[in-house]
């Protein structure tokens, strides 16, 4: 079984500017074979897949040059992310692959455990050419490393996640009961005992700042430092809004899965609910998808 642990990341001006650097190299090698891809498909009716891109890009990398300062595996890890997009595109699961933007808030890349190269002491972790990092320890790490993503958020914080393989040893207390569970709106749930669970409406309740700091937002003009200072500030609402909602619905999805057996959900289409303009914004708050994966 895997498991992945988060945590904060605090790492140094050099460190910040290496993340940054290989952030930009990832989504290049990404970008330059999605359209290699589509060109040899289309000039010589052939497909371009991961071996053929891994050989190459070892011609890309003397090239240019800079592409060498970023870790080698996250490189090959934004390959096989191609490869697999395509994949799931070929089998209906996912919708054609697309061009990384540099303007997206959200940037990221993922190395590979080898020879120790990701290690843990203390409160500091081994990276690859990022070196010792500090981080907060918040929990212990268990299993066997696999691989750690580093990212940042559009607020501007670093994390790492860190995936291990791990024997599940400890069993759960069995328990035969059924429980059928009913999403709403004014209720986050009702479930077939009876219970309520109240709609925490995050987003309502931080609506009023959301709006006046987008009105500031809006005043800026585009580009300026100005811009940026206040767009932090409208993504730290939205962070906000977004790790209260991810902690409530952790919360209740691990109470309800380890109280019961049998879960029973309705099939809800939230994508032709949303349609309706008087009620998209609440379910989008209420965040109905999300509890059904995690439960």
């Amino acid at each position: 079984m895997e498991k992945a642990f988060k945590f904060r990341l605090y790492p140094n001006k050099q460190q910040i500017e290496l993340i940054n650097k290989s952030f930009g190299c990832v989504r290049f090698v990404y970008n330059y074979y999605l359209a290699k891809r589509e060109e040899e498909y289309k000039t010589k009716g052939i497909t371009f897949n991961y071996k053929d891109c891994s050989a190459d890009l070892t011609k890309l990398k003397q090239i240019n040059i800079w592409l060498k300062e970023a870790d080698k595996f996250a490189l090959q890890n934004s390959l096989k992310d191609l490869d697999k997009a395509f994949k799931n595109f070929f089998e209906g699961r996912a919708n054609y692959p697309k061009f990384k933007s540099k303007k997206c808030k959200y940037q990221s890349y993922r190395t590979t455990f080898t020879n120790n190269n990701i290690e843990i002491k203390g409160n500091k972790i081994k990276l690859p050419k990022l070196g010792w990092v500090k981080f907060v320890k918040s929990m212990e790490v268990e299993g066997k490393i696999l691989n750690a993503t580093i990212s940042r958020t559009p607020t501007g914080k670093y994390f790492v996640s860190i995936c291990c393989r791990i024997e599940k040893t400890t069993e759960k207390s069995k328990t035969n009961k059924v429980i059928g569970i009913d999403l709403g709106v004014k209720h986050f749930l009702i479930d077939s005992e009876g219970n309520k669970k109240s709609n925490p409406k995050y987003l309502i309740k931080l609506e009023k700042r959301l709006i006046k700091e987008q009105r500031k937002l809006s005043k800026k003009q585009l580009g300026s430092s100005n811009f940026k200072k206040q767009a932090k500030k409208v993504a730290k609402i939205h962070e906000k809004i977004r790790n209260q909602r991810e902690d409530f619905l952790q919360k209740l999805s691990s109470k309800i899965i380890n109280e019961n057996q049998v879960i029973i959900l309705e099939d809800l289409k939230v994508k032709n609910m949303l349609r309706n303009n008087k009620l998209s914004k609440s379910i989008s708050d209420v965040a109905w998808s999300k509890i059904c994966k995690y439960a």
